[in-house]
Order: C-alpha cells, then sequence, then structure tokens
C-alpha cells in the first residue's frame, strides 16, 4: 500500500489577515498497490507532456501539476487518465475559527497537525496492505519536526497494522514525486470547496472519496 500526504490551506489563526485561510485540508491519496501508483505517475506525466509542455519555442518547460494555478479543463483531462480501480480518497478539514487557543502557538500547531494527520491515517484499512505501507509525505517540515511526526504516527499506527507489515515513512519534494503532484490536486479541490464554496472540480472526483470529515464543524 502507498498513501500519499498533503494540506491545502495554512495554520495561521491571525484571521484579520486576507491570506489566513478559515479552513486546513489534509488529504490522503491510498494506492492499493504499485501498479496503482504507477497509473498516476503515468497520468502526471501524460498531462504535464499533452497539456502543460507542449512544444513552442522560448516557453518554459512546467516541471509538475499543481492545484491552484491548473485550469479545471487540464484536471478533467487529467482525472480521465487516471487508473479505473485500485485507489481512494480520505480527508480532513478542520474548522479553524473553532480550535482551542492553547493549540494556536508554535508548539500547539505541531500538536495538531500530527494529530490531524494521525486521524485521517487510522481511517483506513490496513489490515490487508500487502507487503508494507509507505507513507510519502509532501516535505515542507525541518528536521526536528519530521523526526517528531515520524516517531509520532509511527507509535500512533502501530496497533493498527498486522504484525507482518512494517510502516516506512518519507518526506519527498513535490515535483519530484507524481503522486505528491496528484494528491495535491485533489487536496486542493477539497480545499475550494469548503474555503470558497467552489465544487466544480471537487465534484469530478467525489466518488473517490472513501472518507471526508469536517472537524469542529
Amino acid at each position: 500500500m502507498i498513501i500519499y500526504l498533503d494540506e491545502s490551506g495554512d495554520l495561521g489563526f491571525d484571521f484579520a489577515k486576507s491570506r489566513t485561510s478559515k479552513k486546513f485540508v489534509i488529504t490522503l491519496l491510498v494506492c492499493d498497490d504499485t501498479i496503482a501508483a504507477d497509473g498516476f505517475r503515468k497520468a502526471v506525466r501524460r498531462t504535464l507532456k499533452n497539456k502543460l509542455n507542449q512544444r513552442k519555442a522560448g516557453r518554459r518547460s512546467v516541471a509538475e501539476l499543481k492545484g491552484y494555478n491548473t485550469t479545471i479543463k487540464i484536471k478533467e483531462y487529467f482525472y480521465r487518465n487516471l487508473p479505473p480501480q485500485g485507489w481512494k480518497l480520505y480527508a480532513i478539514i478542520l474548522n479553524k475559527e473553532r480550535v482551542y487557543h492553547r493549540l494556536r502557538s508554535r508548539p500547539g500547531k505541531k500538536k495538531l497537525y500530527n494529530f490531524l494527520a494521525r486521524f485521517i491515517l487510522e481511517k483506513v484499512d490496513m489490515k490487508d496492505a500487502g507487503p508494507a505501507v509507505n507513507l510519502i509525505v509532501d516535505r515542507f517540515k525541518n528536521i526536528e519536526e519530521i523526526k517528531d511526526f515520524n516517531t509520532y504516527i509511527v507509535n500512533q499506527l502501530e496497533a493498527l497494522l498486522p504484525l507482518n507489515i512494517p510502516l516506512y515513512i518519507t518526506h519527498e519534494l513535490s515535483q519530484n514525486n507524481p503522486g505528491l503532484q496528484a494528491v495535491d490536486l485533489f487536496c486542493w479541490g477539497l480545499f475550494r470547496r469548503y474555503e470558497m464554496g467552489d465544487a466544480a472540480w471537487y465534484q469530478l472526483f467525489q466518488p473517490a472519496i472513501a472518507f471526508e470529515d469536517e472537524y469542529l464543524k
């Protein structure tokens, strides 16, 4: 099993600032096996090649798909090229305005993020996860935060995994990982749906969502 994790929005709490979001979303793209994961890799590369990097003199090459600057037409093309089975989406949407004040500090926000990641990961059925569970996270944390996250997640999920199935966690740059680019597109769609009421992209992939919950609604 291969799980890609990404987030949209921010964990800032100064709502007087225009750029501070009201929602924070964590999304998982869960691929049952390497066949499904390879299908996403091909879909991302095909979309970049055919829709964003068509040969034109002097045009700068686009290195990755990003939800915020990809048009709905390109997202639809990407979705049509996805594998028909072997994957699901899971999402947790945090209503930031109802977060306790003690969790709005720098240490509190770290705890909050780790808790939300654990909460949504626990919704994934890992009993038949195959030889291993590989969790791949979009890399934005520093070394200390990565260590804290990994330790917390491993300790919390240990009881959910069969004894013979190990959990591996890696933090990678999205531009180097098509799976992270794919989950970024879905996560952005969920964020737009809850933050701005724009469900155009969300409605297309909604049938693939196995779990979706608004936390502190």
